[in-house]
This record gives C-alpha cells, structure tokens and sequence, in this order.
C-alpha cells in the first residue's frame, strides 16, 4: 500500500492521470472474482462541485439535452471508473411534491388513495419512453466503458411515493386487492424497461434501486415484502440475466431479514448501500462475501467527517482485505451528495487508482 500523499486528493493530479477502462473489471466482481486490478463501484455521483471540478477542462454545450448524462460519463472516466451509471432520462411515473429537507418524507405528494384514484392514473409505458438515448451515450463512452443502467426508481419506492407510507399501511388491510394492483401496475412496466434495457450491448449491468429499509428493520415486514414486492424482483433479475447480464441491488437500510430472497431467490449479483450503524462493509464482506459481490461500503458519515488520510487507510484495508477472494467494488455506502468533502471522496478512490499492486 502506497502512503497516503496530497497529491492523491488534489484534483489536477485527476485530470492529468491516464485511465483506461475495461468492463471487464466490474463483470469479474459481479461474478465473486479477482479483477486485474482494484476497482471502483458508485451509484450516484450527485455532488455537482465534484462533477465539474473532475470535468473543468471539457467544453460541453450545455443546451445539450444529454449534457448530463455525458458529464456523467467524463467524471465517471477521469475518476478512474470502468463503467458510468447512467439512469433513463425520459422513464418515470409522476407523482407529486414531497418535502427534502434533513429527510425526505415518505407521506407527501402522493396521488393515489383509493381504488378511483388508481383506475384514473394515467401511467407511462416503457415503449414510449424513448430509448436513443443509449445509442447516443454509447457512442459517447470512452472504449472500455459501459454502462450500468438502474431504474428509474424501484418497485417498493415508486408505490411509497404514488401512495404514500401511512395510507399504503392502511391499505395493506383495508385492501389488499388494490395493493396488488399497484404493484402489479408499477412492477409490470419495470419489468418491461428492464428487458428493454438489458438487450442493448452498450449496458453493461442492470440495477434494481429499491429502498426496502431503515436502522432496524425493513419497512414493511418480510412476509408482505416476500407476497408483493420479492416475486417482481425476481422476474426482473430473471430477465437481465436472461439477457446476459448482471444485476445488482441498491437497497438503503436494514434488509438482513430478507438477504436469504436476495442471495438464493432473486439471485442478484451483487449488493450496495452499507452503513456503520446497521452493518459495517467490513463485516458485510465476511458474512455474505462468498455468495453475492459487495459493491462500495464505505460509510458516507466517515466519508464525511474522516480526515482525507483516513478515509484512504480504511479504503486500502477494505481492498487488502478483499483482494484473495474477490467480489468487492470499492465506493461509498451509499452515494456522493454534494455534502462529501471533495478530498476525502478523492482519498477514498485514490486508494484503488493509486495501488493498482493491491489487486482486489
């Protein structure tokens, strides 16, 4: 392990190294086996001052309506990445306003709550979302590049929001008939976009983004996750891989009670979103490593509050640890929010960048 240095968290020194990418890493991890070198692993990289820090000397037209996707795929690039992660740009299911303010809550802008509200729902259909888009980033991405495509939301997270928590509690009893509807309605049209998305040879890999959690537990208990939500995600994982490809999941929170479906019935490929406080990476690797790939892990409150040198020792200790077995994808816990200092961000990946002798 290289000792940590400044340079490794000075932006420059970003811009100025030569990546080059090869999918093959990331598709050696998702398979549970050692890439040629150590490798990164990010869902979301929202922390705009980072982007264009990575992107400064690219001159982009910014009336492109790709123009985000593509700073994607630079900073994704320059940051030393083998693949961007890039959501569809023109698929969703409208819903309405909801608070963001130190948390989001889960029981406003909904515009469903009875079964009146549901017939009179005007749903967007995959096929007419418009999928050129991946030929154009496609033709964008560096050789060696792909892409890592996740939903636009996932199927327990699109009813929260179309529904709300509370009223979706309440209709759990009240009316279970309508609860199937909307998830079979919500669920459905996933499927159909993941199919769509999967067959393109530009995607690299498939991600079902899907909160099922919090500290404790998940939100729903595991018997009404495995009647409603399980039985999607597993024809969803059925119609990547039929397609080829791997798939992953993003889930927030505490799902242990439901990681037997996960690892045994839905067959995902790999797993991401970690927190200190409900199950540390270190201990995710050991107790689930041998049988799903563990994607980031680091914890975003250390990223946030570490120091840069400490957030690169863990990084380096987390690739030692993994670099016999394989499997592992180093990244965050969960994402790159704009509250992530940009150094430690750059301390966390330098660990893989800069030690391409650890191989993971």
């Amino acid at each position: 392990m290289m000792k940590f240095s400044n340079d490794f968290i000075n932006i420059d020194t970003w811009i100025s190294t030569k990546k080059t990418p090869d999918f093959t890493n990331i598709a050696k991890i998702l398979k549970r086996e050692k890439p040629s070198r150590p490798t990164l692993f990010e869902f979301i990289i929202s922390n705009q001052n980072l982007l264009d820090a990575l992107t400064q000397k690219i001159d982009y037209n910014r009336d492109d309506p790709l123009f985000d996707l593509k700073q994607l795929v630079d900073a994704y690039h320059i940051a030393g990445y083998d693949y961007a992660c890039l959501r569809s740009p023109s698929f969703g299911f409208a819903s309405g306003q909801r608070s963001y303010k130190a948390s989001v809550s889960l029981n406003e802008g909904f515009v469903i709550h009875d079964r009146q509200s549901f017939e009179d729902y005007v749903w967007m259909e995959p096929e007419d979302a418009g999928y050129a888009w991946l030929d154009e980033m496609q033709a964008y991405m560096p050789k060696g590049m792909k892409m890592l495509v996740p939903g636009p939301d996932g199927v327990f997270e699109t009813v929260l929001k179309l529904v709300g928590c509370d009223n979706l509690c309440f209709m759990l009893y009240d009316e279970p008939n309508l609860v199937r509807g909307l998830f079979d309605a919500v669920s459905s049209r996933y499927l159909r976009f993941y199919e769509t998305c999967a067959r393109h040879q530009a995607v690299g890999a498939m991600m079902s983004d899907d909160d099922w959690g919090f500290k404790t537990q998940t939100l729903l208990s595991v018997n009404h996750m495995r009647e409603y939500v399980i039985p999607w995600h597993i024809k969803i994982a059925e119609a990547v891989h039929k397609a080829g490809k791997p798939v992953t999941l993003h889930s927030c929170g505490n799902i242990q009670g439901l990681m037997g479906d996960v690892i045994d019935k839905i067959k995902y490929d790999g797993w991401h979103s970690f927190e200190d406080t409900i199950l540390p990476v270190e201990k995710a690797y050991e107790k689930y490593g041998g049988k799903i790939a563990i994607l980031g892990g680091i914890d975003v409150d250390f990223l946030c509050r570490a120091t840069p040198e400490q957030v690169y020792n863990r990084s380096c200790a987390m690739l030692d640890l993994s670099q016999e077995r394989g499997g592992y994808g180093l990244g965050s816990g969960n994402s790159i929010p704009d509250y992530v200092p940009i150094e430690n961000y750059l301390a966390m990946i330098s660990a893989a960048v800069f030690n391409e002798n650890l191989t993971g």
